[in-house]
């Protein structure tokens, strides 16, 4: 199932979800804002993201946004994208994250899109099953600046019920 859009109708059950499926989220633009409200709300307030003075004297010549807040963003992408492989109709709940990469930085007005591909679905019971994707967040230049591996809880198709059709 490769989809880019948040129309779907049927619900998307673990079932659903099949290794190799793929998905590319919306985009979204980091502001300045968005590097003050992530230091406010976590008290990370590192000169690197907040005191454009001391950014320009780094390596990165500016201020870049907080790796855990670009994993954050990354997040919410991936749940406006809607129902997908990446995030089922039926998740239960976000089960972890593994091999957190900061690949390269992101800057203010910097826009970013995450792109999944399911790699591992494994049964757990007879009532849910875990989906393992890993996610490649992506710049508007095309360059890759965060990848990580995701898992969902995600429940499986009540006996009976019909499937959306995989394509």
């Amino acid at each position: 199932m490769t989809t880019t859009d948040t129309g779907a109708t049927s619900k998307i059950y673990f079932e659903d979800c099949l290794v190799g499926d793929r998905v590319i989220g919306p985009a979204r633009t980091i502001t300045e804002t968005d590097l003050v409200q992530f230091a406010g709300l976590t008290g990370d307030w590192n000169p690197l993201h907040t005191d454009a003075e001391y950014a320009r004297g780094t390596e990165f010549g500016d201020r870049i946004a907080h790796g855990m807040l670009v994993l954050a963003v990354a997040s919410g992408l991936l749940y406006r994208a809607g129902a997908s492989a990446a995030l089922p109709q039926e998740t239960i709940a976000f089960a972890g994250v593994d091999r957190v990469r900061f690949v390269a930085p992101v800057r203010i007005g910097d826009t970013v899109h995450v792109e999944t591909e399911v790699k591992e679905v494994r049964e757990i019971d007879g009532e849910r099953g875990v989906i393992t994707a890993s996610h490649r967040v992506v710049n508007e230049r095309g360059a890759t600046v965060l990848t990580f591996s995701g898992k969902i809880l995600a429940r499986r198709r009540p006996p009976g019920t019909d499937g959306p059709a995989h394509g």
